[in-house]
């Protein structure tokens, strides 16, 4: 699933292609992409608009249009944005596509058909329903403390709660708490004050790194030159390198699931007290 640094490489890297730019069309080849409003009320307002910029909330991206309506994208677990230049490569698996007027158009892409296209008046619909971004400045570990305070689900679970905290995602909450030597089944309440601090730390790290490689390319994901991101050449535990050892203690990495999500960690790195 595109987690908080795949959508924000999506979002970096579309700006340079749509900001000042209008739409021009918009061809739904899956008209199931559109929650709402209706699919004929949703091209009529969104086409002729002009796209003045587009920001990121968890793992929500929000194309501000000059109509003041925002169009809402989720590319929820298999979707990317590709943007081709005319004519166009075909795509398999391609959901939507937005024409704009400088011969761009933005490709949804999305195997699994699970992401959304909504046009909505208000960003605080869906901001105010999600936690603290963790690499904003006001995302302190006395602020994670709060959010883990009196959390008796597994601290991997309270990690992927985008009410608690907004934008990470399985992998990189694997990734963080091996850093950060912490059990995935330790209740969130049961950290301590150091063990907050390191993994508040970790997350931040982490997460910049993977911005700073552009993404995790481990399934459906692609930049929106549809090249790959290198995030995961880095991963010492996340995604599918259980059985392999621990790069820390040499240890083998275990997959267990907490919560109905598979999660990997190093049994001697992260012992549960």
């Amino acid at each position: 699933m595109p987690e908080l640094p795949e959508v924000e490489t999506v979002k970096n890297e579309l700006l340079p292609f749509v900001v000042g730019r209008y739409i021009t069309g918009v061809t739904l080849v899956w008209e199931g992409i559109v929650k709402e409003p209706s699919v004929d009320e949703f091209c009529s307002r969104i086409i002729g608009q002009e796209i003045t910029v587009i920001t990121r909330r968890g793992k929500y991206l929000f194309f501000h249009l000059g109509s003041q309506d925002f169009l809402l994208i989720h590319l929820k677990m298999t979707g990317s944005l590709v943007v081709n230049q005319d004519p166009p490569e075909p795509l398999k698996f391609v959901r939507a596509i937005i024409h704009l007027d400088n011969a761009t158009s933005i490709y949804f892409r999305d195997p699994r058909k699970f992401g959304v296209m909504r046009l909505i008046k208000d960003t605080d619909t869906i901001g105010t329903k999600l936690g603290p971004e963790p690499l904003e400045e006001g995302f302190t570990p006395k602020v994670l403390a709060e959010r883990l305070a009196n959390r008796t689900a597994p601290i991997k679970a309270v990690l992927l709660d985008q009410k608690a905290i907004a934008g990470i995602g399985n992998m990189y909450a694997d990734e963080a708490l091996h850093a950060a030597r912490i059990n995935p089944w330790r209740p969130g309440g049961s950290l301590t004050r150091p063990e907050i601090k390191r993994l508040h730390h970790e997350i931040r790290r982490i997460l910049w790194t993977a911005i700073e490689n552009k993404g995790a390319s481990v399934d459906t994901y692609f930049r929106p030159d549809g090249s790959e991101g290198s995030a995961h050449y880095e991963f010492k535990v996340a995604h599918g390198l259980g059985g392999k050892t621990c790069s820390a203690c040499g240890g083998p990495i275990e997959r267990v699931v907490v919560r109905n999500r598979g999660t990997y960690y190093c049994p001697r790195c992260q012992p549960l007290k």
